[in-house]
């Protein structure tokens, strides 16, 4: 990236803008070094000071008066944060939920200008389409820049299976590389079969002409969320999480401010503001109807729906793109997090704070994901570790004579009260998005502050962050590497003050960093981290900090009781919001990352095996029900272990009796197990630790009655067992 990424120097902000700086003095501030240095750049130097608590923060905001009053904490609402506050703008802002609860933390992880659209200009000769296009692309150069450390190139492959398409593609790939023209990541190029299907071997082989490969960005997109609303709180705006506006203050008909409920603890107080500015995505229309009860309806909500599949579905560091599916729409096939992300779907829906997939929607994703992959994949329905539906709100132009078509950017639009409303867009221009509004702030309020200073602002974490950085948290801390890796990837160069929060493990190697689940890279300073950082729920922490209920649902739940116990500690937690915490977040998994319809997926499957596997598996059952009851406990589980005296490795008894208490409601009736063995044969889920556990403790004991040795007539009437290999 460092050779074809544009250069960008632009206003950096640190030292003016440390924590405390805001309103008059912040302002007096800026304009004087502006003066100082005219059209030079400014300072890139990182902000210093503690972070303002969530308990101070809604202070300020019960007591301050501000300038601008944004509501909404997605990316686009954070954006405007930001933007405001770096041009001297008294800020506040309020998120009804979590930074990056809604549509922002739900996208494909992208960073990119829009190769579809650039098609559609092209082939339509639709100059606003390729202006759309054109600054999508600066914006993806400029994420990548300010924030390197979230962020990067990601190699695309656009298979070819006729060839006439490799004209028609290449000269459009060719295209966008143009149209990024200086801000190019790298050249787009064609493959041969045979270098297609070595970097991409999953492809299906049949009739594969070839490939063309192009670049776009990728990125933790509820961590560049969070990073957003982190640097506008740095730079002296009072943010805050889990505050719902539940009513606009008119003063002479001019909305100037909001009444505000604190949803941790119910206490309702007034935040005044001389502008307000609603970025609440999907919700738009409710704030707008808030301001006037007339208001017309704008949001056309449609909802995305993404499924996470194993690591080994994709290439680590290659992409694929489905440009026609069998309905017209556009999949992406990508790696993420270690893992493999495939999406999205388009369907009208509802608006809602709980937006859910729908087995529809996952079954056409794996059909899709299935006519490109080589028939040797057998692509199934239990390999989905998690699933999750983001409502992008499509917006009607409010200031359009025709209110039916959609816009197919945004929508900046100031109500009669002075009220502005961002709409539309996508996560890659939210910056310019932001720009536009806090342009539209500045009239209203009459202040002159000059020009948005985000482009090339390092976001949270940017400034000293390196590519071997993670390195330095081995050998300093001595966190183990993939630990390590993770956390330079997530927090940049504040990865040091998260280690520094790590409990020691005990070990002789990693020396610190005990991990929330073993099978991530996640550790218990996080949380602690996280709270710092106004984590406030069990869910915040599962599906925007750590990720962990976007990449497997089932380690989720696994995890959620440290979790749990953790921020109990940060927080202050009794027995009983512990227990609530739990219960949220597991309903949270259930309706909302596609737990529930994993299990629903699995109990659908009829009983589809062999007399012979019958048999078996009868047979594995009833070794660990010991008294024929006809279903197993996890009592069972744990006798039968400590009588044979057999070992798992660390940890599996215990997931093994929490996915039957979970999922089987504490006891596993024969059938439900016969069951469950015909949907692992059918692939409709991936694998049990009960089904081998029983299948272990059936072979254990087998071999245990195969080594018994019987005594002669005339003897003592004990059983011998034989040693290893003794006679």
């Amino acid at each position: 990236m460092a050779g074809n990424a544009r250069k960008i120097g632009k206003y950096g902000l640190g030292a003016v803008g440390v924590l405390g700086a805001g309103g008059i003095l912040y302002s007096t501030l800026l304009k004087q070094k502006k003066l100082e240095v005219g059209a030079a750049e400014l300072s890139r130097e990182r902000p210093s000071g503690p972070l303002l608590s969530r308990a101070e923060q809604i202070q300020n905001l019960k007591t301050k008066e501000f300038d601008v009053l944004v509501i909404g904490g997605g990316a686009t609402g954070s954006g405007c944060a930001l933007d405001a506050v770096t041009r001297g703008l008294k800020t506040a802002m309020v998120e009804l939920d979590d930074f990056s609860s809604g549509t922002s933390s739900r996208s494909t992880k992208l960073i990119h200008g829009g190769v579809r659209y650039l098609q559609k200009a092209i082939m339509k000769l639709d100059y606003e389409q390729y202006k759309m296009v054109k600054e999508a692309l600066h914006e993806r150069a400029n994420l990548l820049e300010i924030a390197p450390h979230l962020s990067f190139p990601l190699p695309i492959m656009l298979p070819v299976y006729r060839w006439w398409q490799v004209p028609y593609f290449w000269a459009g790939i060719k295209a966008y590389d143009l149209v990024s023209g200086s801000e190019c990541l790298k050249s787009s190029y064609f493959l041969n079969k045979e270098r297609a299907l070595e970097l991409f071997p999953m492809l299906k082989k049949n009739e594969l002409c070839g490939a063309i490969v192009y670049y776009d960005g990728c990125h933790n997109d509820a961590r560049m969320n969070i990073s957003i609303a982190i640097t506008a709180a740095r730079h002296g705006a009072s943010i805050a999480n889990h505050v719902k506006v539940v009513d606009l203050i008119k003063v002479d008909g001019k909305v100037q401010g909001a009444k505000c409920r604190n949803e941790i603890n119910g206490e309702e107080f007034e935040i005044k503001a001389k502008c307000v500015i609603n970025a609440t995505g999907p919700f738009t229309d409710s704030i707008r109807k808030m301001d006037d009860g007339k208001a017309r309806e704008i949001v056309c909500a449609s909802a995305g729906v993404h499924i996470v599949l194993p690591d080994y579905y994709s290439p680590s560091n290659m992409g694929l793109l489905d440009p026609a599916t069998s309905d017209g729409r556009v999949i992406f096939f990508l790696p993420w997090q270690n893992h493999t992300i495939a999406g999205t779907t388009d369907t009208p829906c509802k608006v809602t704070h709980s937006p859910g997939p729908s087995e529809a929607d996952i079954q056409f994703i794996l059909k899709e994901v299935k006519n490109y992959l080589t028939p040797d994949i057998d692509v199934r329905r239990g390999d989905v570790l998690s699933a999750w539906a983001g409502i992008r709100p499509l917006v009607k132009d409010p200031n359009a004579e025709d209110t039916q078509s959609l816009v197919r950017n945004h929508v900046v639009h100031v109500s009669e009260s002075n009220m502005i409303t961002i709409a539309g867009g996508k996560w890659t221009t939210y910056r310019a998005m932001a720009s536009e509004t806090v342009d539209e702030a500045c009239k209203i309020t009459g202040l002159d502050v000059g020009p948005s200073v985000t482009d090339g602002m390092l976001l949270e974490g940017a400034h000293n962050w390196t590519p071997t950085m993670f390195i330095r948290l081995v050998q300093d801390l001595g966190v183990d590497t993939q630990v390590a890796q993770h956390l330079a990837a997530t927090y940049g160069d504040r990865a040091f003050s998260v280690g520094k929060m790590a409990s020691l493990t005990g070990k002789r190697w990693p020396i610190v960093g005990k991990r929330i689940h073993m099978e991530f890279p996640y550790i218990d300073a996080e949380v602690r981290y996280a709270v710092k950082e106004y984590a406030c729920t069990a869910i915040d922490i599962l599906a925007r900090r750590l990720r962990l209920s976007f990449l497997n649902v089932q380690a989720a739940e696994e995890a959620l009781p440290h979790i749990v116990s953790i921020m109990a500690e940060e927080l202050g937690w009794d027995d009983k919001e512990k227990v609530r915490q739990t219960e949220m977040a597991v309903n949270f998994l259930k309706t909302e990352m596609g737990k529930d319809l994993n299990k629903a997926s699995r109990d659908e499957i009829p009983i589809n095996l062999t007399k012979a596997e019958i048999a078996e598996y009868v047979k594995r059952f009833n070794a660990l029900d010991e008294g024929k009851k006809g279903y197993v406990s996890i009592n069972d589980i744990r006798r039968s272990f400590k009588i044979d005296g057999w070992k798992l490795p660390s940890g599996e008894l215990e997931w093994a009796a929490h996915e039957v208490n979970q999922e089987h409601y504490g006891s596993f009736e024969l059938p439900e197990f016969l069951q469950m063995m015909s949907a692992i044969k059918s692939g409709t889920i991936s694998h049990s630790r009960f089904a081998k556990i029983a299948e272990g403790e059936y072979k254990y004991k087998n071999e245990k009655r195969k080594r018994t040795v019987y005594p002669e007539p005339g003897t003592y009437g004990e059983k011998m067992e034989r040693s290893g290999g003794g006679v």
